[in-house]
C-alpha cells in the first residue's frame, strides 16, 4: 500500500502496524425469512488496519453465522503476520496472500479474509490521500440507484403487505421479495401481495437463495416473468453455472448471480458459460476492492450490466466506478455500526464524500450490540 508524498510527489510505500478484529451481532430491523435459513441477528465482522503512518483503515463484512466471523478473523490474523513490517501495495498484497494460502485453498472464510485484508487496505490508502475510494479509483462519489433488501422474506401475504408498505418510507424506488414456497402458487400469492402494495412505479426484484432445481426455475420463472418482475436471482445452486445457462436461455426475465462469485475467476467462469444477463459480486468475496475491479472489468468487456450484494458503504463507492453500474442493494445492518450511515435522497443513495469508504465507527453504538 502506499500514502503519503514523498519530496518528489511521489507516492512512498508504507508499513503494516497493526491489525484487530472485532465480531457482533446486529439485530434487524426487519426479520429475513429465505429457502435458507430465519435471520434475526446478523455476524459482522469489523476491522482495523494500521500503517506505519498512523492511517487506519477500516472495512466490516457480513460472515453469515458467528463461527465464520471468528474463522475470517482467524485468518486475518495470520493474513497480517505474513506481511507485518513489509512495504506493502493492495495488488501486492493480494497475489502474496493468495499463493501463501493457495494450499488451504482461497474460498470461503479465507476468502472473506484476503478481502477484508484488501478492502482495510484500499481505506488506508483512500484515507491517507484524503479522498473518497471513489476518487481514488478514478471516479467520484456520486448518487445511485438502489433497491431496498431489508425485508420481504418468507411469511403470509397479509405481513408481506404490512413490510412492504413500511419498507416504502424510505423512498427507494425498488424492493427485493425472496421467494421460494413450496408452490408456485404460493410464490404467486407473495408476489400479488407485495405488487398490490407498491404498484406498478416499484421494480421488484425476486430472490430464491437457490432454492430450485432447473427444471422447476423455469417453470415458476415462466409464470414470475408474466407479472412484470425485475430479475430473477439464485434461483439455482449457485455453482451450477451450466444450470444457469439454461435457466437464462429459457426464460425472457434476466437472471441474476454473483454474490457467491469466488474471485474473479468465478464470474469469468459464468460470463464464458452465458450464465446470467446481470451480476451481482460480493466485495467480500469477489476479492475486496482489487477482485471488485478486475471483475467490473470483466463485466465492462462482455457489457453485462453489475450489481452490488450487500456491505453498501464501500459498494457504493465502487459501482462509482464500475462503467456498467446498475443496482446498489442498500440494507441498514451497519446503521448500528457507523457514525454517519448512508443517506437515501429523493429516492437514491448517495455514495459518502467523506476519505475512504466513508466508514467510521460509533463506539458507542458498537459497546451496545452483542459480541461473537
Amino acid at each position: 500500500m502506499e500514502s503519503s508524498n514523498s519530496a518528489d510527489g511521489a507516492l512512498r510505500p508504507v508499513k503494516l502496524r497493526s491489525l484487530s478484529t472485532r465480531g457482533v451481532l446486529v439485530p434487524l430491523n426487519f426479520t429475513l425469512g429465505t429457502s435458507a435459513a430465519i435471520v434475526r441477528k446478523v455476524p459482522l465482522l469489523l476491522v482495523d488496519l494500521t500503517t506505519d503512518d498512523g492511517t487506519v483503515g477500516h472495512a466490516y463484512a457480513f460472515c453469515y453465522r458467528p463461527s465464520g466471523a471468528r474463522a475470517v478473523a482467524a485468518h486475518l490474523a495470520e493474513a497480517f503476520e505474513l506481511l507485518a513490517g513489509m512495504p506493502v501495495t493492495p495488488y501486492g498484497s493480494a497475489r502474496t496472500l493468495s499463493r501463501q494460502f493457495a494450499l488451504l485453498g482461497v474460498t470461503g472464510a479465507v476468502r472473506m479474509a484476503l478481502s477484508l485484508f484488501d478492502m482495510a487496505l484500499w481505506d488506508a490508502l483512500a484515507r491517507s490521500r484524503g479522498l473518497p475510494l471513489a476518487t481514488l479509483l478514478g471516479s467520484g462519489p456520486r448518487e445511485l440507484q438502489a433497491y431496498d433488501s431489508r425485508g420481504l422474506g418468507l411469511m403470509d401475504p397479509d405481513r408481506l403487505s404490512k413490510e412492504a408498505e413500511a419498507l416504502l418510507a424510505k423512498g427507494l424506488k425498488a424492493v427485493k421479495l425472496r421467494l421460494g414456497y413450496p408452490s408456485a402458487t404460493e410464490d404467486m400469492a407473495a408476489l400479488k401481495a407485495v405488487r398490490r402494495v407498491v404498484g406498478d412505479a416499484i421494480a421488484i426484484m425476486v430472490d430464491y437463495n437457490q432454492a430450485l432445481t432447473a427444471a422447476e426455475a423455469i417453470a415458476r420463472g415462466r409464470q414470475l416473468e408474466e407479472e412484470g418482475i425485475y430479475w430473477l436471482e439464485e434461483p439455482v445452486l449457485h455453482e451450477d453455472c451450466e444450470a444457469y445457462a439454461r435457466v437464462t436461455s429459457a426464460l425472457r426475465v434476466p437472471i441474476q448471480i454473483g454474490e457467491n462469485f469466488n474471485g474473479p475467476e468465478g464470474m469469468l467462469h459464468a460470463l464464458r458459460l452465458g450464465a446470467s444477463d446481470y451480476v451481482m459480486p460480493d466485495v467480500a468475496r469477489i476479492g475486496g476492492v482489487t477482485g471488485w475491479m478486475q471483475a467490473a472489468a470483466l463485466a465492462a468487456a462482455s457489457g453485462i450490466e453489475m450489481s452490488s450484494h450487500l456491505m453498501p458503504e464501500v459498494s457504493a463507492q465502487l459501482l462509482c466506478a464500475t462503467p456498467t453500474a446498475h443496482w446498489l442493494e442498500y440494507v441498514d445492518w451497519a446503521d448500528a455500526l457507523l457514525q454517519e450511515p448512508l443517506r437515501v435522497v429523493d429516492g437514491k443513495v448517495s455514495a459518502s464524500q467523506r476519505p475512504g469508504s466513508g466508514i467510521e465507527w460509533d463506539e458507542d453504538k458498537i459497546r451496545k450490540l452483542e459480541a461473537i
